[in-house]
């Protein structure tokens, strides 16, 4: 019986170092595991950096290229009220128009008559002056008229 006490003891022995060498070599699995995990944290610590450094020049970027949006977008407001502005004086400019022609084709229509006859004796003063013209064309040329030969006679 003591054999087997010995003989117990010897398995449970072996038994203990068969579970220390399996928790070892799982150990070493682990230890393995995180050092890849490590070293995968430092690069991605690296590229974070990286990746922070160019957002960063981004969001400076951005924040630039909006101030200047900003600035355009100010000064073009200014050149859209100019546009209303002529806009607005180019339609108060057709307004005056329409009333002065409008005014203008009241006055013809209530002076029709009045301007028929002007239009009348300057055409009769027309006919004067071209008989008038043509008279003195001819007393310059030589020609004498009958009227003025009688007078010379006399």
């Amino acid at each position: 019986m003591e054999n087997l006490l010995y003989i117990a003891a010897i398995i449970a022995a072996v038994a203990f170092l068969v579970l220390c060498i399996s928790l070892a070599v799982t150990l070493f699995s682990v230890k393995k595991t995180l050092n890849n995990v490590a070293d995968t944290l430092d690069g991605l610590d690296t590229n974070l950096q990286n990746v922070t450094k160019e957002t960063a020049e981004l969001l400076h970027k951005t924040n630039g290229l909006a101030e200047d949006i900003q600035e355009k977008s100010e000064k073009l407001n200014t050149v859209v009220d100019a546009v209303k502005n002529v806009g607005t004086s180019v339609n108060g400019f057709n307004h005056s128009i329409q009333r002065l022609t409008t005014s203008v084709t009241s006055e013809v229509a209530k002076n029709e008559e009045k301007i028929a006859q002007v239009v009348q004796w300057s055409n009769v003063v027309l006919g004067i002056r071209d008989k008038w013209k043509e008279r003195k064309e001819l007393e310059q040329a030589g020609y004498h008229t009958y009227e003025q030969n009688k007078n010379s006679n006399l």
